[in-house]
């Protein structure tokens, strides 16, 4: 059994819809786990998606992903997905993610996502707001 440190953790049961009919959890599942994690990550630092549009007309875009599937998620299982952040730039932010179970590394994962314009879909840079908040939560995870 592995501890996994994070910045962020979000709880996630594995409801019926989730799996195949074998009851373990569909591949493309783990992504959209992950998805929500990152998400609810912004909204626990005050920022919500589609606030982020309408303010300053940013979306963030899946850019690029690799994931390990380690071993499988079951039906009803309470699982926890992990976000942490590898690195950010003036465009970009790289995450590490995991799904655990009891502490078990199920899967992990690596998610670049890019900031874009919400009017032409061209890469711009991440809203300062955003950029001193991940600052701030960087700098208290430091030991």
């Amino acid at each position: 059994m592995s501890e996994v440190s994070s910045l962020f953790s979000w709880p996630v049961r594995v409801y019926y819809e989730n799996t195949d009919a074998g009851g373990v959890v569909y591949h493309s599942n783990y992504v959209a786990f992950m998805e929500r994690a990152r998400t609810e990550f912004l909204r626990s630092l005050g920022v919500e998606l589609g606030a982020l549009e309408r303010d300053d007309r940013v979306l963030f875009a899946v850019r690029s992903m690799t994931i390990d599937y380690r071993s499988p998620a079951r039906l009803d299982d309470l699982l926890d997905v992990t976000v942490d952040i590898k690195e950010s730039r003036p465009a970009s932010l790289t995450f590490l993610q995991t799904i655990c179970r009891d502490g078990r590394v199920l899967c992990d994962g690596e998610v670049r996502v890019a900031s874009i314009s919400a009017d032409h879909f061209r890469p711009v840079a991440i809203p300062p707001k955003l950029v001193e908040l991940l600052g701030v939560v960087l700098a208290k995870k430091l030991p």
